[in-house]
């Protein structure tokens, strides 16, 4: 069997835990597909998946040869991207990956542009709040708030947002607005943060940054909920400036202590280092990008 084929059957039934699903993936049968496993194997001389009756998983040879898999299949699509010429239309399968709230907020809109300008193209949106490794978890591009770790990926940085504090004007009203991050202590503090008895939040200070550590009265693990809490009256927390848009607008909640605000962090276009360019990627990025500095300007 061809050895491109095959690779491309092995990442199916790896992505998709399952050589059945593997096969409905690759519009084969079973048979067609297990043989096709079998053939890799031999050729290799080692096991790449480990078979229960339930899942299918890789070994540890067999993540190592997933990884490169992946690269040599999306090197020789980008390969016959570039011989059909620049003006190609986008075409295939797209991983995306963002925040959560970030997704929702400002990269779905963009992704449904994206699908109703290139019909053949399929897009598949990963949002989680933590960091996603694109190539271990086969991923195309990946929208970053922060600063980013040096690595092989290139970025392309198109905006900021800033950390806030915020609370409802009922809140203000009834127990005053804090004069500076230390008088914090005297209010009820939301954490949107994993659960633990005290945060540390950090604030501009004359020289350097500065820390205040604060019991909160509630803490929550998503900003959904941290929204809600502070919307209702509860007391005061910190968000992401683009998390709080809509309630801003309707005054349901205001942003205090301004100027205490750290540094903004930066967000990042960030996608795998390509040899040739793939013409779906370069042209998500481009919509993405134009998309996201407007938003977030």
């Amino acid at each position: 069997m061809d050895r491109l084929h095959l690779m491309t059957v092995f990442i199916a039934v790896a992505e998709e835990e399952g050589f059945a699903a593997g096969a409905r993936r690759m519009g084969m049968s079973p048979p067609a597909v297990t043989r096709a496993i079998s053939a890799l194997e031999q050729r290799l001389g080692v096991k790449l998946l480990q078979r229960t009756t339930r899942h299918v998983r890789v070994t540890e040879a067999g993540q190592r040869y997933l990884d490169d898999a992946r690269r040599i299949v999306a090197e020789v699509d980008e390969a016959d991207e570039a011989a059909a010429g620049i003006n190609a239309t986008p075409r295939g399968h797209l991983a995306v990956t963002a925040p959560v709230l970030f997704g929702k907020l400002h990269v779905m809109p963009g992704i449904v542009d994206y699908l109703q300008r290139y019909p053949d193209m399929e897009v598949a949106a990963l949002f989680l709040d933590r960091v996603v490794n694109l190539l271990e978890e086969g991923m195309d591009v990946a929208i970053r708030i922060g600063a980013l770790p040096d690595s092989a990926m290139k970025a392309i940085r198109v905006g900021e947002v800033r950390r806030v504090l915020c609370a409802s004007p009922d809140y203000l009203a009834q127990h005053g607005e804090p004069a500076d991050p230390a008088a914090l202590r005297q209010h009820t503090i939301i954490a949107a943060s994993h659960v633990s008895p005290s945060v540390e939040w950090k604030f501009a200070g004359p020289d350097e940054l500065q820390g205040i550590r604060l019991k909160p009265r509630l803490t929550v693990t998503s900003n959904d909920a941290a929204i809600e809490a502070a919307r209702c009256g509860l007391g005061i927390t910190r968000l992401l400036s683009y998390q709080i848009t809509s309630e801003l607008s309707t005054d349901a909640l205001r942003i205090i202590l301004p100027e205490y605000e750290p540094a903004p962090l930066p967000v990042h276009i960030v996608h795998r280092e390509s040899k040739y360019g793939s013409v779906k990627v370069r042209s998500f990025i481009d919509l993405m990008a134009e998309h996201l500095r407007n938003n977030l300007a």
